[in-house]
């Protein structure tokens, strides 16, 4: 008997589970596997904020039920981070909710503001919880394709009117998964004005924001005049502090949208542990030098790693943001075959393009999360194990 509903039954696997059960079965043969799959930092937490988590915990009031919103020194810190880095105002009390992690709010906006049958706009590829909760809330999505001609941008012009007409919901994400893509604030321009025009609102996926190099920085969505009309966006502190397992994010911007986020989650959870909201207030409020410190080792792995990737026939053009590389997939392979093809051979994860979307075919990602050496090592894999040229 199938006991699962037919809404879970459309659900594909979700792909860096299945990618981690190939993994732990290679490991357990004795492999030594390379990760450069799943995006999950290996700089360890800076200790100023770990030390702050554990000072948080010794008072009992903080093990309580956390408040449904969030407390007051999280959305406050969230607001002071917004002012100092983009100049933007926000009230923490209506225009600024507390996540756990940014995955958990993306997942519950979309029920929030879509009913069965209405369209949600995703970009092509695309971080997958994107259309597995558009999935799970009984909606349909239209993908907006992203190519490089186009600089990984959507072409606003190219969605059917009739798509725009049922579509309650546009997700954009910069700096990008899987592409590393980044934009300046006059694409921001474009989006909001086109989404006003038709009334969808914006969900920016902002996780990668302060993972930036060189001399270019992330704008926000809510850096345009008018944007809080119709758009909100989210935060995450996993990447720019290396608190994934913190579980901390926040979403910001239109009051409306968020206080319809917050009714579902009222119903749905009860909040992140205090201690670790007083934690991540104090990451955002506290002496931020090791996000250079981060940005440069992820600069000199990707330094590195675009050498290696040279070397083997494969070119790609340097990104300013995010800790990942969006590679086109060698003469003759599909994506899939390439990845599988340099798992077996050499115990190297990689991550095939098109799990992110139909447009992420004769791509795949590597991610910057372990150190030089490693990456110079599963290059040279690569290298003695399969002979390959792209055209």
């Amino acid at each position: 008997m199938n006991y699962q509903s037919n809404r879970i039954d459309q659900i594909p696997p979700y792909l860096f589970a299945e990618i981690n059960k190939k993994k732990a079965a290679m490991i357990e043969a004795g492999v030594d596997i390379i990760d450069l799959g799943i995006g999950d930092p290996d700089l360890p937490t800076p200790k100023h904020i770990v030390d702050k988590l554990t000072e948080e915990l010794q008072d009992p009031k903080n093990l309580k039920y956390p408040s449904f919103v969030g407390c007051t020194e999280f959305k406050t810190a969230v607001a002071e981070f917004y002012y100092r880095q983009y100049g933007v105002e926000l009230n923490p009390e209506t225009e600024v909710l507390a996540l756990i992690g940014s995955k958990e709010g993306i997942a519950h906006l979309v029920p929030t503001l879509v009913d069965p049958g209405d369209y949600v706009l995703i970009p092509d590829p695309s971080y997958p919880v994107y259309r597995m909760a558009t999935l799970l809330a009984n909606g349909q999505y239209y993908h907006m394709p992203l190519s490089k001609e186009n600089n990984f941008e959507p072409d606003f012009k190219a969605i059917p009117k009739e798509i725009l007409k049922c579509s309650k919901l546009m997700f954009l994400n910069y700096p990008g998964n899987p592409t590393a893509a980044t934009v300046d604030v006059e694409f921001f321009h474009r989006a909001v004005t086109f989404a006003r025009n038709h009334n969808i609102p914006i969900a920016h996926d902002s996780a990668y924001n302060m993972v930036t190099f060189d001399s270019y920085k992330a704008p926000s969505i809510l850096e345009i005049e008018g944007s809080k009309e119709i758009s909100v966006e989210f935060g995450s502190l996993s990447k720019t502090y290396n608190m994934t397992g913190f579980r901390i994010g926040y979403v910001a911007g239109n009051s409306k949208i968020i206080k319809a986020l917050s009714i579902l989650k009222s119903n749905t959870d009860t909040g992140q542990l205090t201690p670790i909201q007083k934690a991540a207030a104090f990451a955002l409020t506290s002496d931020q030098s090791c996000i250079t410190k981060h940005n440069q080792i992820y600069k000199e792995r990707m330094t590195a790693m675009l050498e290696g990737l040279k070397s083997i026939g494969v070119e790609v053009d340097p990104p300013k943001g995010s800790f990942f590389i969006w590679a086109p997939v060698p003469k003759g392979y599909t994506s899939t075959e390439f990845v599988t093809n340099v798992l077996e051979q050499t115990g190297v994860i990689l991550t095939p393009g098109n799990a992110f979307g139909p447009s992420g075919e004769g791509f795949f990602r590597v991610s910057l999360s372990v150190p030089t050496e490693r990456l110079n090592e599963a290059v040279n894999r690569i290298k003695q194990k399969l002979k390959i040229t792209v055209s």
